[in-house]
């Protein structure tokens, strides 16, 4: 049986008739990609986040209705890598004139709760990562980096890989295969966080046009759908290692 084959068999929604649209579990998706530091052959360590953009698409029109973009000046490791700047193209003058992440990270809260993102009602709003990544390993390192108290509101969100394969019946290898699969442009450069976050709303307006996905909860702190025994049984389980994508 072929890969495919046993996804569509434990996922047979993605056969379902289309002509009825579903009902969206949120209001807004927080669509997110965090960049760190990083070194070619090695994990620095800590890694820590060097560019926060986060944009919030509305599940009603379907538009994008504000954006945070900011880049954050590494404190440990205050020199990137020529790694990093290749793979981000981040410059050094770009992080140097940044404010650190312990007062960065308040900002976009604040920015957060202002735009009512941050209620507590469940229909709210939920945070959409390309893997687990962000906020299953980097946020939660970088706030015990900084002895910050992560938000409850960051420990659950979407996968867009895992929704993206529960849709199409295929695990993609990272962002420039979904947007292959779906015949969508590249927006800017990858691993660049604003430009990643362009592209991964393209790819969820595509997904609700042309498979009426529903985007709900795949992860947590506790919970990560991709590993899930019940996932790997499709065969389709892999890394998940942020710079794949």
């Amino acid at each position: 049986m072929s890969m495919a084959h046993r996804v569509l068999r434990r996922y047979p929604r993605t056969m379902i008739n289309r002509s009825r649209e579903v009902a969206q579990k949120f209001d807004y998706l927080l669509v997110m990609d965090f960049e760190a530091t990083c070194e070619r052959h090695e994990v620095l360590k800590p890694q820590e986040i060097i560019e926060i953009p986060c944009a919030v698409l509305s599940t009603h029109d379907w538009q994008l209705k504000d954006m945070f973009h900011t880049y954050v000046r590494p404190r440990v490791h205050p020199t990137l890598t020529p790694f990093c700047t290749e793979l981000t193209g981040i410059m050094q003058e770009t992080v140097d004139d940044q404010a650190y992440f312990a007062n960065v990270f308040p900002r976009f809260c604040e920015w957060l709760t202002k735009g009512g993102y941050l209620d507590e009602s469940e229909r709210s709003s939920s945070f959409v990562t390309c893997g687990n990544w962000d906020l299953k390993t980097m946020l939660p390192s970088q706030c015990d980096l900084d002895g910050i108290a992560l938000p409850d509101q960051f420990k659950q969100w979407i996968d867009l890989k895992y929704t993206f394969c529960e849709s199409v019946g295929y695990y993609p290898k990272g962002l420039r295969d979904m947007l292959v699969r779906l015949n969508l442009p590249l927006k800017g450069r990858l691993h660049s966080g604003i430009d990643d976050v362009k592209n991964m709303v393209s790819i969820i307006l595509a997904l609700k046009e042309r498979y009426n996905t529903q985007f709900k909860i795949t992860s947590s702190l506790t919970i990560s759908a991709i590993n899930s025994s019940s996932y790997e049984h499709t065969g389709v389980a892999r890394s998940v290692a942020k710079k794949n994508t």
